[in-house]
This record gives structure tokens, C-alpha cells and sequence, in this order.
């Protein structure tokens, strides 16, 4: 029997808006031995309903059950494994990084090609905002590294298929 890989799954899961509706969807996960990667949660375009976009890691077999559970859970409207889909996904990151005076033309040059915006100034950081795929933050931050990276906040993935319905 061939071995099955584990790999990221993006999954979008639209809920009622309610208290503990979280607990319930990420005890499942945990329930299953599954570690969350990245986990957004937000009101949509209907203020009763909310969407959480999880990304896990897993092989196939594994995550149609989780799907299957997630679709008895009551709170849960709809479940979307973006897997073979044409999706847009976005990634939020706030760094932190040391800027003496002598590298900030450096660090401005790199924010510019990256098309990322400084947010915040002090007499010794930088504070970074930057948005868009998972491997261009990561691209980034690499990047930063050699400047010091004092601190590190990311809002997780969101995604949504491409298309109108």
C-alpha cells in the first residue's frame, strides 16, 4: 500500500456566529491529533455567520473524515477544502526589526520591493506592515534577519476560491 503525504490543506468553514462554536471546531482538530498551522476567524458579509479559514497539515484519507465531522457539528454551514481549487490566500505580518540609522535606506529599499509600508518609527526599529502569500512574508522575514528581528505578529491565512458563484 503507498504511503500517503501529509500536506497543507486550506479549509474554509462558515459557522454561526456564536459563543464556543471556536472551541468546538478546534477541539476537533486536536481531538484528531491534527496541530492547527494558522487559524482566521471573522464576521462575513452576513453579521450572523462567521468564517474560519484553518490551514493543517494531513493526508487525504484523514482530513474526509474531518470534513465529515465538521459537517454534523450544528453550528456549521458549510465546509470548503480549497485542494485543487483556484483560491486567493493572504497573510498579514507586523515585524519589529533594529534600524540604526546607518541601514534604514537598506531596510526602506526592501520594504519597497515588497511593497510592504512602514507603520511605526522609534529611534531604534522599524515596524513593518506587510500582506500576501504565505512565502512572501516568509521571503521577508528572512530577509530582516540580518538586521534583527525584535518581534514577529502574524494574523494566520485567509483565502477565498477565485470566481463569482
Amino acid at each position: 500500500m503507498a504511503k500517503t503525504v501529509d500536506a497543507k490543506h486550506i479549509i474554509s468553514i462558515t459557522v454561526e456566529n456564536k459563543p464556543g462554536v471556536l472551541a468546538r471546531i478546534s477541539g476537533l482538530f486536536s481531538s484528531r491529533g491534527f496541530n492547527i498551522d494558522s487559524l482566521a476567524v471573522g464576521e462575513t458579509e452576513e453579521p450572523t455567520l462567521s468564517r474560519m479559514t484553518i490551514v493543517v497539515k494531513g493526508d487525504e484519507a484523514t482530513l474526509e473524515q474531518i470534513r465529515k465531522q465538521l459537517g454534523k457539528i450544528i453550528d456549521v454551514v458549510k465546509v470548503q477544502d480549497f485542494s485543487g481549487l483556484d483560491f486567493v490566500e493572504r497573510d498579514l505580518a507586523l515585524l519589529k526589526v533594529n534600524a540604526p540609522a546607518a541601514k534604514r535606506g537598506e531596510i526602506l529599499q526592501i520594504v519597497e520591493v515588497f511593497r510592504g509600508k512602514i507603520v511605526d518609527v522609534g529611534q531604534r526599529h522599524l515596524m513593518i506592515e506587510l500582506s500576501g502569500p504565505e512565502a512572501k512574508i516568509e521571503a521577508m522575514i528572512a530577509l530582516m534577519q540580518p538586521y534583527g528581528i525584535k518581534e514577529v505578529a502574524r494574523t494566520g491565512r485567509i483565502a477565498m476560491v477565485r470566481g463569482v458563484k
